[in-house]
């Protein structure tokens, strides 16, 4: 297969998320830039989604933005000054979380859609998202035994119920 060189202007944050990601995955920034346009390019071809969901053009740019402030947040105000410090905040939509522009207030997509479940970060962070009005669902994921069987897997999962 011929190659053909190509360059493109990227921000730094999306260059460095990019990087990182195929530091990652071991493979070169080419190689995940690749793999990423065949992606896309399949998935153009695929019937529309749901209104509901968001489109994949605009969210496979925004989780690789994100990714290294999703997975190094250590608490609520820290993601959010993460997000405030890109111009992105996160809002509570239905039982779940949304990401919007703070500039315009745009709602761009689901916090699960980037691949971060409002469930599995009140986990992480051992509390409810600061002002989400669905406190049943925060006392549900919080103070639940595990659903999953850990120890069958061979993993062990400390649970720490101190508040």
């Amino acid at each position: 297969m011929d190659m053909h060189p190509v360059t493109i202007g990227l921000p730094d944050p999306l260059l460095r998320a990019a990087e990182d990601l195929a530091q990652a995955r071991d493979i070169s920034l080419g190689a995940l830039i690749r793999a990423a346009l065949s992606a896309e390019l399949r998935r153009a071809n695929l019937p529309a989604k749901t209104p509901k969901r968001a489109d994949e053009r605009l969210v496979d740019p925004l989780r690789a933005l994100l990714a290294v402030d999703f997975g190094e947040a250590r608490s609520w105000a820290d993601l959010e000054s993460r997000l405030t410090a890109k111009g992105f905040a996160l809002r509570e939509a239905g039982g779940g979380l949304a990401l919007h522009a703070s500039s315009s207030g745009q709602r761009l997509c689901k916090a699960s859609e980037l691949g971060h479940a409002y469930s599995t970060l009140m986990r992480r962070f051992g509390a409810p998202f600061p002002v989400h009005s669905q406190t049943w669902l925060a006392r549900r994921v919080l103070h639940e035994k595990d659903p999953l069987p850990h120890h069958r897997q061979g993993v062990h999962v400390h649970h720490d119920h101190r508040s």
